[in-house]
């Protein structure tokens, strides 16, 4: 992956996608301290109201590039600093290497805009190679993080469980230009 891929968002609003970065830790657990526990909870699915410092050795020291891929987008305001508007994520599952995961998290201030949809698509053309589908569990009741998961590809719905449903998304070849995952800066 290029350092960045300029986006711009329904609404016209021009941000760029790049990697997650070691650096960005810090940034990470302060975005994260700023979120609404309705989004925090969207998210890991349970009440979750700091990021523990295990937790973020997952969330940022784990990222790879090939196995567990991990993109922000920000967007520059007038006064030249830049915004994070969201967070997207996906791992490979390690006992089916053609399966992954994957996590969106977006600022609340800029959901409903597009930025979700915007990082899925990103991260979906870097994907790790051979993965062919993405296996995740979402909120029964989260209708945008469905619908967001439908645009991606062929979608299974399970029967919901304790409030939650598992998805299944058959993902389309991915694009021959970026056949080797994200390449993250050194």
């Amino acid at each position: 992956m290029d350092d960045l891929v300029p986006v711009a968002l329904r609404d016209g609003t021009e941000a760029v996608v790049v990697p997650l970065l070691p650096a960005n830790r810090e940034a990470l657990q302060n975005e994260y301290e700023h979120l609404s526990a309705r989004t925090r909870f969207d998210r890991f699915l349970a009440g979750v109201p700091a990021l523990t410092e295990t937790m973020l050795d997952h969330l940022v020291d784990d990222v790879d590039g090939l196995d567990h891929v991990a993109l922000v987008m920000l967007a520059t305001t007038e006064d030249g600093t830049e915004l994070p508007l969201g967070l997207a994520r996906i791992i490979r599952y390690p006992d089916d290497p053609t399966a992954a995961d994957v996590a969106v998290t977006v600022v609340d201030a800029w959901q409903g805009r597009g930025v979700a949809t915007a990082l899925l698509s990103v991260l979906v053309e870097h994907r790790p190679p051979g993965v062919e589908r993405i296996v995740t569990v979402v909120r029964a009741d989260n209708h945008a993080s469905l619908a967001m998961l439908r645009r991606l590809g062929e979608v299974k719905v399970g029967a919901a469980e304790s409030g939650t449903t598992q998805v299944v998304v058959r993902l389309p070849a991915v694009d021959a230009r970026h056949p080797h995952g994200v390449d993250l800066p050194t």
